[in-house]
């Protein structure tokens, strides 16, 4: 499951991952936040909030996943990773090299820093 919700006085997306990614989550992630940004041509950031990342359900939930960002990256300037697993530095690293967006990785317990930094572009 993939709980998504606005900050819209800070114009960010938050998405927290709970159990395995499914090919859904990413349909209702979309659901959410494209008619947000239709309605107002940006976000200033996503933040991705989770302890731990818990992986996907199947290949078709990995895809579903890649063409979101695909769909997604050039919207939004900066993407906030706040998690303790080590596949949230590797991520920021990789996605990097792939994506319009800044991505950063922060410690679980730094959401603090990590809202600071989506909102200080």
């Amino acid at each position: 499951m993939l709980n998504v919700s606005i900050q819209r006085a800070n114009a960010i997306a938050v998405l927290e991952p709970v159990g395995a990614l499914t090919q859904d989550d990413f349909i209702h992630a979309a659901s959410i936040i494209d008619p947000y940004m239709q309605a107002n041509g940006y976000l200033n950031g996503i933040l991705i909030f989770s302890k731990d990342f818990p992986g996907w359900e199947s290949f078709s939930a990995m895809a579903s996943h890649m063409e979101f960002i695909k769909e997604h990256h050039q919207f939004v300037s900066r993407i906030a990773i706040v998690t303790d697993s080590v596949l949230g530095n590797f991520a920021s690293l990789l996605s990097g090299h792939f994506v319009h967006s800044e991505i950063k990785w922060f410690n679980y317990d730094d959401i603090d820093s990590a809202q600071l930094w989506l909102l200080t572009n």
